[in-house]
């Protein structure tokens, strides 16, 4: 169920077709894209995309749909345009709760914005008139510096944005190069009515339940996108796994013709990396911030899938000054048979034909 509701089997009768009908409707049905700036072998976003809809897809494809704004981009997540009326209710509430009805977190968080007030009409007036705007070009007044133990310490304008986002006042409108262009939220999101707060959250609960197959009701707290559905769904117990789980009945008793696939190491069939341990019995960390010699399976390894099991990883890195797809090593966690090879070969093939690279491969 976790596989098919990623769009990631193989239906039925359409040999190496790839499910979806275009990139719109595998993001409808993901709900999201990830955005990561690490380009190892490509984008998180677009590795996504080809590997549900193969070399037929283009990045452009992306930017195209970024650009008409069937997709948007909200906190570092591409999602449907229509998607942003199951947002704005929230928004609106952002600024509500005082202190003491919100996490302690947030209270301080909505506070560092009020003692800025100015420093945010100043930013908005700046877009009012001259937007879209990269950061670099937006005033900075504000009153009380951010502080951060991280990369965002005293980076105010920065940090301002994200929480304006939050509160539905700017929105990113495009992208220049690698920087961010922002604008008035009101000239960005579709102007469709605001979904309720209460029936939003049973929606986007619902969707992600579908883009999922199989969820925990709750979970550990995630700022931008849970991993845990709520009510939705059905009630369902895995042999051998602790605790109760919420599935998509619309996934149940349905026939499963499995494939192989490369993953975005942010793909979300292995997001949650303690469900994938739970579900899969799969290990994996993203080892980029490790040191070399401590990474077992390679900078930026991506997880192989064939049917319904994880079975490996791929070492491998796209040098394009080189030209050249270079593989480092296929790390088996299962021992892979003739028919396993081949159809992993196979997608290590299409990758780099997508990426219009030569293919190298170990020894």
């Amino acid at each position: 169920m976790a596989v098919r509701a990623q769009l990631l089997d193989r239906p039925p009768l359409l040999d190496r077709q790839r499910p979806g009908g275009g990139l719109l409707d595998v993001v409808r049905q993901l709900t999201l894209l990830q955005i990561d700036p690490v380009a190892a072998i490509a984008p998180s976003a677009d590795l996504v995309a080809w590997s549900r809809l193969g070399s037929a897809y283009s990045p452009a494809d992306l930017d195209i749909a970024l650009k008409d704004r069937t997709l948007l981009e909200l906190r570092a997540m591409i999602r449907p345009g229509e998607d942003l009326a199951l947002y704005r209710a929230d928004m609106a509430s952002w600024d509500e709760a005082e202190r003491g009805e919100l996490p302690g977190w947030r209270a301080s968080q909505r506070d560092w914005v009020r003692a800025n007030d100015g420093c945010r009409l100043d930013i908005l007036d700046r877009l009012g008139s001259s937007g879209p705007l990269p950061t670099r070009n937006l005033p900075d007044s504000c009153q009380v510096p951010w502080r951060s133990t991280g990369w965002t310490n005293n980076r105010n304008v920065t940090q301002l944005l994200e929480f304006m986002v939050r509160r539905g006042e700017v929105a990113i409108a495009g992208r220049l190069g690698g920087d961010r262009l922002w604008d008035l939220a009101s000239r960005v999101y579709p102007d469709d009515p605001v979904v309720p707060r209460e029936e939003a959250l049973r929606i986007r609960n619902e969707r992600r339940l579908r883009a999922l197959g199989i969820a925990r009701a709750r979970g550990p707290e995630c700022p931008v996108e849970p991993a845990d559905v709520g009510e939705a769904g059905e009630p369902a117990v895995v042999e051998g796994v602790k605790g109760t789980w919420r599935v998509d009945p619309s996934l149940l008793d349905q026939p499963f013709s499995g494939r192989a696939a490369l993953l975005s190491p942010f793909d979300r069939l292995i997001h949650d990396r303690k469900r994938t341990v739970e579900l899969f019995e799969f290990d994996y960390q993203l080892e980029m911030y490790k040191p070399a010699a401590k990474r077992r399976w390679g900078y930026f390894a991506l997880p192989i899938l064939y049917a319904d099991r994880l079975v490996g990883k791929l070492d491998a890195t796209a040098d394009r000054n080189a030209g050249v797809l270079r593989v480092d090593a296929i790390h088996q966690d299962l021992p892979f048979d003739k028919t396993m090879t081949a159809a992993v070969q196979g997608e290590i093939k299409d990758l780099a034909h997508w990426l219009e690279l030569d293919l190298t491969l170990p020894g």
